[in-house]
């Protein structure tokens, strides 16, 4: 019966342990493009927009949008109210309170506004070089976001 568990439990830890989503941090995605060259995905969201919600639990838990953001980018999962500084690009970016206990990061501002404003979520594509290729500020289902990797890819 032991052995039965154990073999129950580490099946399980083998199959959803290979296929987690790595979220890196602005500060390692710095250091790991000296290694390797890749693009970033950035996805900037906040705790209380739905359709943020709605893309963690859809979109960024399909196996295959995990193998290929694990394999081919870089992917920083970004919340516009984080409160650290974070240093990114040679550049130090800080929250900016708006009010009571609210406000934006400066570095949510910089890579999220469009059309001068920001609408969550944000997808934020940026190149080897950290510039700018692709903004996109909707929710977009698995099928979808399958096909924007598969073209970021080419």
């Amino acid at each position: 019966m032991k052995k039965l568990f154990l073999l129950i439990f580490c099946i399980g830890i083998t199959s959803t342990g290979f296929c987690q989503l790595k979220s890196r941090t602005f500060e390692e995605v710095d250091s790991l493009q000296q290694i390797q060259k890749r693009k970033i995905i950035v996805f900037i969201h906040t705790d209380w927009c739905q359709f943020c919600q709605r893309m963690k639990a859809t979109t960024f838990k399909n196996q295959e949008i995990i193998q290929k953001l694990n394999s081919d980018f870089y992917f920083i999962d970004f919340n516009a109210a984080e409160k650290r500084d974070i240093t990114f690009n040679n550049h130090t970016f800080k929250y900016k309170p708006s009010g009571n206990n609210v406000g934006v990061h400066e570095l949510a501002l910089q890579l999220g506004t469009m059309n001068n404003q920001i609408v969550y979520p944000v997808l934020c594509v940026l190149n080897e070089k950290n510039e700018i290729t692709l903004q996109y500020n909707s929710y977009l289902s698995p099928k979808d976001f399958k096909l924007l990797l598969e073209k970021l890819k080419e």
